[in-house]
């Protein structure tokens, strides 16, 4: 049997109740990017009073992560911090941890979403550091020296982690405690790093080493695949166009990938 036809008022009403989920959508989306735009610390907001300086243009995105011990953590200017970002200084709110800066993010630094900053002794990330989502980076550890006391119960170990100017850190890559980055280092996605590496390196693997690093006299060892899309200068008048600077470096990647 065929279906029945439905009637002129049973039209209208399925009508109105679309439109009415429209509506409650469109509320729902305007009133979360309301709340998200209200909820960001900025320096402009009462949450700035907290952090031991939080710069000017500087910007934390709501919903944040566990943010504690701001008295001891320094956010340069002009640096963003995505959203569920946990920044802590300490092992909980409320302790004196001295008069040094424990936590300092450098200036135009972009930290990923989900990213995690955990510092207890020292931690201190140049300028121009870029990082992807989800990295975690700590100047702690647990100790398991002690046979017969369960490892989350013995007494942590410090030990003070440096990330230079111009780093880019990938996509869940974590930074252990000791860690030394030169200026601009590229660590791969998903690397587990320690130890000292140098200026413009790239590095990767569990444990990190060094996959690629540049030489005065031979320059990239091994080789570049190829030379950049465009000049630092060309690349820097396009990131001040906006969204029409973007749309041209997308085409230009688009035209390389062929």
């Amino acid at each position: 049997m065929s279906p029945k036809p439905r009637s002129i008022r049973q039209l209208l009403a399925a009508r109105a109740r679309d439109r009415a989920r429209q509506g409650v959508h469109t509320a729902v989306h305007h009133a979360w990017e309301w709340i998200q735009r209200h909820g960001e610390i900025t320096p402009h907001t009462p949450g700035r009073r907290k952090f031991a300086y939080l710069g000017e243009g500087a910007c934390i995105g709501f919903p944040v992560g566990s943010i504690y011990g701001e008295p001891w953590i320094s956010i340069g200017d002009h640096t963003l911090v995505g959203t569920h970002v946990t920044i802590s200084a300490g092992f909980v709110p409320g302790l004196d941890l001295g008069p040094d800066v424990i936590v300092k993010i450098g200036g135009s630094c972009s930290i990923g979403r989900g990213t995690h900053i955990v510092g207890h002794q020292s931690v201190e990330i140049g300028d121009h550091v870029f990082t992807g989502p989800n990295v975690y980076i700590t100047d702690q550890n647990h100790t398991y020296g002690d046979l017969d006391a369960p490892i989350g119960r013995q007494w942590p170990e410090n030990n003070p982690v440096v990330i230079g100017d111009g780093c880019w850190i990938g996509t869940g890559a974590i930074v252990l405690p000791g860690t030394r980055l030169g200026r601009n280092v590229a660590v791969a996605g998903g690397a587990v790093v320690r130890g000292e590496f140098p200026d413009h390196s790239v590095i990767g693997g569990v444990p990190a080493k060094v996959l690629r690093s540049h030489d005065k006299e031979n320059g990239w060892q091994p080789p570049l695949r190829s030379g950049p899309l465009m000049s630092l200068d060309e690349l820097a008048a396009l990131s001040v166009n906006g969204l029409e600077g973007l749309q041209i470096l997308q085409d230009k990647l688009r035209e390389e990938a062929g």
